[in-house]
């Protein structure tokens, strides 16, 4: 496994710069590992919703999962408010990094994440390649 390690700094898009930084080092199957920080408000999309949501910040990100790839990302996120409340959804461009966004990700070698439309779900869904070995 290959690891990426990157620091956001204030004012960055957590989603917008996770993909800039995706197809700037290569990142064909990406996953994220573990990220730290704080946001200073997020977009959401809630389950079953269609409509961006947003949460007022300060946030403390207290988990963030999601795959990257050549042509897309997907993540979700939880945060915490001032007073503890969590909540959580899908990432939509405007999270906005408050103080630091610290995030590990790794690539899985030997393989190609890509999202192409699911007719069923509407959606880009993730498709997973292998990658021949060059020899």
């Amino acid at each position: 496994m290959k690891l990426h390690i990157l620091r956001l700094v204030p004012n960055d898009d957590l989603r917008q710069t996770l993909a800039i930084e995706a197809g700037r080092r290569n990142i064909a199957a990406g996953f994220i590992l573990s990220t730290v920080g704080s946001l200073s408000r997020a977009c959401l999309r809630f389950a079953d919703e269609n409509a961006a949501r947003l949460v007022g910040g300060p946030l403390e990100i207290l988990s963030l999962s999601g795959t990257l790839s050549p042509d897309g990302c997907h993540l979700h996120i939880a945060v915490s408010d001032a007073r503890g409340a969590v909540t959580g959804g899908h990432v939509i461009e405007g999270c906005v990094i408050r103080t630091t966004a610290e995030i590990v990700i790794g690539e899985a070698p030997g393989m190609a994440f890509a999202r192409v439309h699911d007719g069923t779900t509407g959606y880009r869904e993730l498709v997973i390649k292998p990658v021949a070995a060059i020899v």
